[in-house]
């Protein structure tokens, strides 16, 4: 765990969703010496049971009712969020009218107006918006951000690619189902990987060419898609997201005039960071792994320090648009859909940027 410092008094936090992301990223918190995990909500009653043994929360305190949890549990400071993604937009707004602060697993909503009132809504209140990119707190991936951030050097040329037995997997899941999930394949794990790139190299994307194989009659639930993206900066980048391959890998190579960075691993483990030089030689960097960040560990300590979290409601909102504009694109046989942020950027957005290596101790 890497923390040091206790707030005087822990922060209280209720879980909504006990599912993966409830009981994973909920453990984190609870494991954390400054966190009580106090309240849980979910509409599954053995869940609820479930989860009130895991985090010690008595029945008194567990929910079918996200409202009623917040209007009840009046001890609160914060919230996860970790439900269906078209549940997100309504349970986090509601938070934020409560004064809670927010964990919300990605994406942070599947509609552009939305994640953009989100994002304004983040932006104007005292309340603190973390979205669950977890790409952000990997080693390998906030090295290579370094060869970019701050520095004249732009990327000029991507590639990346996820694939995952994801069809299969989740067939009959909610993942599965629009209403709840937004989409498919791209919305899900591919979320992930249109983060990753467009965190990493701080690119500002402005129009997208989309082709995927919808896996349903209505064309709204895709398994295998291919996005061609353009950047402001004049750079280009070809994204892949495989739902129907028998393994999990993910290849991210981002090229420059100077060479590349390759970004590589398998299953769930920790990415393989390598660079290119002009020559085709290459280099594997040192990685220490041991500074894998902690989810409740960098929440608590960007309420702690008033910083940005490591991935913030811009992030979540950069990602929806590209995301929107995909579908919108594969849904018109590939047409060009521009992609509008309404010119949001962190530079001009007011918000206080989070240091480069605050958390790298």
């Amino acid at each position: 765990m890497d923390d040091d410092r206790s707030f005087t008094t822990p922060l209280q936090m209720g879980v909504i969703g006990l599912g993966y992301i409830g009981t994973t990223v909920g453990g984190e918190f609870d494991a954390h010496p400054d966190v009580s995990v106090t309240a849980l909500c979910d509409v599954n009653e053995s869940a609820r049971k479930q989860g009130g043994e895991t985090f010690h929360v008595p029945e008194s305190s567990q929910y079918e009712d996200y409202q009623r949890m917040y209007d009840e549990e009046t001890d609160l400071d914060a919230v996860l969020v970790g439900t269906p993604h078209t549940l997100h937009y309504e349970q986090v707004s509601a938070a934020f009218d409560a004064g809670l602060h927010v964990y919300c697993d990605k994406p942070m909503t599947t509609d552009l107006e939305t994640a953009r009132e989100l994002y304004e809504r983040s932006r104007e209140s005292e309340e603190m918006l973390m979205v669950g990119y977890q790409r952000h707190l990997n080693p390998s991936f906030r090295s290579a951000r370094k060869r970019w951030e701050g520095t004249d050097r732009s990327p000029n040329w991507l590639t990346a690619e996820v694939t995952q037995d994801w069809v299969d997997r989740f067939e009959g899941t909610w993942r599965q189902n629009p209403d709840l999930s937004g989409g498919g394949y791209l919305y899900d794990t591919g979320s992930h990987l249109l983060d990753a790139i467009l965190w990493t190299t701080g690119l500002t994307p402005t129009a997208v060419s989309a082709d995927m194989q919808f896996i349903d009659d209505e064309r709204r639930v895709d398994g295998v898609g291919s996005l061609r993206i353009r950047f402001e900066e004049g750079a280009t980048a070809t994204v892949a997201v495989n739902g129907d391959a028998p393994a999990t890998r993910e290849h991210i190579h981002v090229w420059d005039d100077d060479g590349a960075v390759y970004l590589e691993g398998r299953e769930w483990e920790p990415r393989n960071l390598k660079t290119i030089d002009p020559d085709s030689t290459e280099h594997v960097p040192y990685v220490d792994f041991e500074k894998q960040h902690n989810r409740a560990a960098d929440f608590l300590r960007a309420l702690r320090e008033g910083t940005d979290p490591p991935a913030t409601a811009h992030d979540g909102l950069r990602v929806t648009a590209v995301t929107e504009a995909a579908y919108e694109s594969a849904r018109a046989d590939g047409e060009w859909v521009s992609i509008d942020i309404d010119s949001v950027s962190e530079a001009t957005a007011g918000t206080t940027p989070r240091s480069s290596d605050a958390s790298d101790d």
